[in-house]
Parts: structure tokens; sequence; C-alpha cells
């Protein structure tokens, strides 16, 4: 089956246990995420948890005057909607597509009857969340004590982390909202990492050309989410 075989895509979808994978299959939606598609809003009932494949999608928060910032990114490695299984109907953040692709979406009352039932599927999640936690601590520290070319290192390593390959399809003012930061900014910061041959920038792609080095040029904090990630998720079935 086609479905069966692109649901493995997603490692939290890959890690649950057969039993129940074969109990969500008649459930999971496959959809396209559209660049700059809101999956949900600040404060508005959630209907669905998302579970990229090939999308990735920004957890951004929204300030009253309009301004924003990005707290964690998800992708193939995760889920979208951890409130619903936590116990809220609702976030403060909101969740927008940063890189178009496929996921499968699952409804929200089906989410929670799984987590409740407690084993394996409520273990999975709960690492899950421990480790996106630590992207979101992670990401606050990094936006008070970094600089800004240290920072954008940070957030095209998580995106290529979550892409299959070494270009994003992104423009200057969309990561400048997602880090908070003025345009001007990024653009200095990339014109920065651009001349040290780290990345090629044009038309809004960004190439990577040297990983090594912008993993040389980012500061601590993409270690610690890596690790962590590698720590409490590892590519095996749910126990």
């Amino acid at each position: 089956m086609a479905l069966a075989t692109s649901l493995t895509n997603n490692h939290l979808l890959a890690a649950l246990p057969t039993e129940e994978l074969q109990r969500w299959l008649p459930r999971l939606e496959p959809v396209d995420l559209k660049l700059g598609q809101v999956l949900y809003e600040s404060g508005k009932p959630m209907a669905h948890v998302y579970f990229p494949t090939t999308a990735i999608v920004s957890l951004l928060y929204v300030l009253e005057d309009g301004g924003s910032a990005e707290i964690a990114v998800v992708g193939y490695e995760g889920i979208v909607g951890i409130s619903l299984f936590l116990g809220g109907e609702s976030t403060p953040s909101r969740a927008v597509v940063q890189s178009a692709g496929q996921g499968f979406r699952f409804s929200a009352q089906l989410i929670k009857e799984s987590f409740n039932r407690n084993g394996p599927v409520m273990h999975l999640l709960l690492r899950y969340t421990q480790a996106l936690i630590t992207q979101m601590t992670q990401t606050a520290v990094c936006n008070r004590h970094h600089s800004l070319d240290q920072q954008l290192c940070r957030w095209l390593l998580l995106s290529l982390d979550r892409l299959t390959g070494s270009e994003l399809v992104m423009t200057q003012e969309l990561i400048a909202n997602m880090l908070g930061v003025r345009r001007e900014g990024v653009t200095e910061a990339a014109l920065k990492l651009q001349a040290a041959g780290l990345i090629q920038y044009a038309r809004g792609r960004i190439s990577v050309l040297d990983r090594p080095g912008l993993e040389n040029r980012t500061c601590e904090c993409y270690s610690v989410v890596k690790k962590e990630y590698d720590r409490l998720l590892p590519e095996r079935t749910a126990q």
C-alpha cells in the first residue's frame, strides 16, 4: 500500500506498535501542506493533530501588535498539536507551514483516546513532548544570548534535519518573521554566511554548501536540541 509506505516517513508513526498502527490506519488522512498554510491559530480549538512526512511546520508565538517569533519547528520526526493529548484544547502559539510538503492528520478525539489508553503510545508521545520542550527552551536561550548569525545557523540546521535535500525555499522576510528580527539583520547575517562559503542565497532559495562549517559556526543550542531528540526518540518501535 502506498499509504502504509509513506506513513513510515514520519518517525512517530513508524515507531507505533503494529497493533496500534493498524487501529490508526483507516483514520489517518493524507494531506498536502502548502507553504504559509495555517494549521491552527492561537487560542482557537484544534480539530486535528498533524504528522508531517515531507513538510516542515513552524510554531510561532504571535504578539498583540502582530509581531511573531518561532519557538520550535516540527518535521518528519514529530507531531503538531501536542496540546490536545496534554489536556488542552488550544494553545497560545500559531502553527504555520514553513516548507511545503505532505503529511497526515488525525482527529483530536482519536489522539486523546489513544493517549489515554496509556502504554507505548503515551510513553512515545511524552518522550517527543520532552524533546520539543527542550527545543522551545533552547530557542528562547539562543534568541537572548547568541548572535543573529549563530541563530540563523541553528535555524538552518534544524530545518535541514527535517528535509531530504540541502536546499530551503524561504525568503529573508519569512526568516525574519521566524526569528523575530528585522529583515535587514537577516540580510546581513546571510551575507556573512555566504561570504564564508557556507551557503548560497538567491531568489528565495538557500543552498547549504558546507554543513560542517555551519555546525562549527553555530552555538551549542543546536547540538543540545539534536542530542535530546536522538536520546528520546530512537528509531525503533515504541516500548
